[in-house]
């Protein structure tokens, strides 16, 4: 298998490519996404190879590019629609929730469409452009939520969302944006919607998607090797539940990480999960450890107080592995 080393960036970047060359049917549309390049140019050169019918820059109406995504789809597209932040998803809540998610129930029609979101805090982004919504998603019927870590998992989870039939949600955390590099498979490389083991142990589960794996990681990586076993998600609707179970009955101990606020995160269903079917299986209560419940500030100093970091999860380790 042939790879470039690439950032998580330029990973979505090549994800994006590689299907509009295979796939006609694929257009992207979204605010500044043509000649710019996006808010983060995610987008970057697009423009120049597909044109303006196939990267179609918007007006600032969130709530018009996730309904003109739904109409694509179902007259036969597959749009990708980008939002400049994740938290303006908020616009378009209503045709993203009762309209794309809910048409396959009411008509049996396919809704092929893929909202990118780029997401979560950790650069002083302030309260309006932080959040991880993620969890609102979850608990609406008929979307799929995914939110890889590794810039392998950007192209290849993009990739296998162009071609679901079903809405699904991307998370692309932006502090990986730039920061994360790693080997991405050329072509059209796609990746399951399951989680997978990124640091192999048998004396504790670490659970965490997103920019959370790689907190996960550096506390892991401070106990002794085969100790700390650390699950991403990758996805969350679907939920993969054998690989959670699987990994937790491995262990006996579980430490549930979010990067969002902590009441009615994805954690909290990863929770509930393991109390339901691996409570027999546990050594130690299910240790939860997210962000306050209060919006995220602007100061990186008051920021760094509220979000999950390697000492924060090292020491929640501690606790669990004393218990």
């Amino acid at each position: 298998m042939t790879t470039t080393t690439m950032t998580y960036l330029q990973a979505i970047t090549d994800g994006l490519r590689e299907a509009m060359r295979a796939d006609e049917r694929i257009f992207l549309l979204g605010e500044d996404i043509g000649a710019f390049g996006g808010a983060f140019k995610a987008t970057l050169g697009l423009y120049e190879e597909f044109g303006a019918d196939r990267v179609q820059d918007t007006p600032i109406a969130e709530a018009a590019i996730v309904g003109s995504s739904v109409g694509a789809a179902l007259a036969g597209l597959r749009p990708v629609a980008e939002m400049q932040f994740a938290d303006f998803v908020s616009c378009g809540f209503d045709q993203l929730v009762n309209v794309a998610g809910k048409m396959h129930y009411r008509t049996g029609l396919a809704v092929p469409m893929v909202l990118r979101l780029p997401s979560g805090g950790g650069f002083g982004g302030g309260p309006f452009h932080s959040q991880n919504p993620e969890a609102w998603f979850m608990h609406a019927p008929g979307l799929k939520v995914v939110a890889p870590a590794t810039a392998a998992d950007a192209k290849g989870l993009l990739i296998s969302a162009l071609n679901d039939p079903n809405p699904v949600v991307f998370l692309e955390h932006k502090n990986l944006y730039r920061r994360i590099k790693g080997e991405v498979p050329a072509g059209l490389h796609s990746e399951p919607f399951t989680a997978r083991v990124a640091y192999e142990g048998a004396e504790l589960t670490i659970v965490a998607y997103g920019q959370m794996v790689h907190t996960a990681l550096a506390a892991a990586e401070r106990f002794e090797p085969g100790r700390i076993e650390v699950l991403d998600l990758r996805s969350l609707v679907p939920l993969d539940e054998d690989a959670i179970l699987a990994s937790v009955r491995k262990t006996s101990r579980v430490l549930v990480l979010d990067e969002a606020n902590e009441t009615c995160a994805a954690g909290a269903q990863v929770a509930a999960l393991i109390a339901d079917r691996a409570f027999s299986d546990l050594d130690a209560p299910v240790r939860r450890l997210a962000t306050a419940d209060v919006p995220l500030p602007f100061s990186p100093t008051l920021e760094e107080q509220i979000l999950p970091t390697p000492d924060r999860v090292t020491e929640a380790v501690r606790e669990l592995l004393a218990y």
